[in-house]
């Protein structure tokens, strides 16, 4: 017979999540241990492995719940314009407003994810390889035929836009949610400003 979940169980496994990451930026996710983990949420080894069977399995599900929720916000956005340049400017706010309060998550998933197996690796990056083909539209949209029809080039530009957002909580990890749609617009006014400069 299956065992039954308490009704805590949700808030105990994001309280999990939550704790591990936060260890797993600081420590390094080789270093830190599931023992580590449970004394941060403040709960026994044995209780930690009721939820996890391994430190992979929690590391997992911790970039799992984060890579699909960027996913999710940036597949499902609902456009108020059919301009790509609007567009790619609510692509970019809705990432870094993802971004917020993820930043251990987020540190996490660029400094461990190559420690999961290739299986895993592949689930989770195609969860960003479908965020990015959302904004790597937009920028086909806006971009001379001769950049988007060198898939190098497309590529590059693609990879250094989010190359921007991906290291924002390092230059910028207190922003609030007023000063990340204020750097949105920076970073979005950069490309578009760019891409006009790019020659066919």
């Amino acid at each position: 017979m299956a065992r039954t979940l308490a009704q805590d169980y949700g808030d105990k496994r994001e309280a999990i999540l939550r704790a591990a990451a936060r260890l797993f930026a600081d420590e390094g996710y080789g270093r830190a241990s599931m023992s580590q983990v449970a004394q941060k949420c403040g709960i026994s080894k044995a209780n930690i492995y009721h939820y996890y069977p391994s430190k992979e399995a929690l590391l997992f599900d911790m970039l799992d719940s984060h890579l699909s929720e960027l996913r999710d916000r940036v597949v499902n956005l609902a456009f108020k314009s059919d301009d790509p340049k609007v567009q790619l400017r609510a692509i970019i706010t809705e990432v870094l407003l993802t971004y917020q309060g993820a930043d251990a998550e987020h540190d996490v998933m660029l400094s461990a994810m190559q420690a999961l197996p290739e299986a895993q690796q592949d689930k989770l990056r195609h969860y960003q390889k479908e965020a990015t083909a959302v904004l790597r539209d937009r920028l086909v949209a806006i971009c001379p035929a001769g950049v988007t029809a060198d898939r190098a080039k497309l590529w590059a530009l693609t990879m250094s836009v989010f190359g921007m957002l991906n290291w924002h909580y390092k230059w910028s990890s207190t922003a609030d949610e007023a000063l990340r749609r204020e750097h949105a617009d920076m970073i979005t006014d950069l490309v578009i400003g760019g891409v006009k400069g790019m020659q066919d």
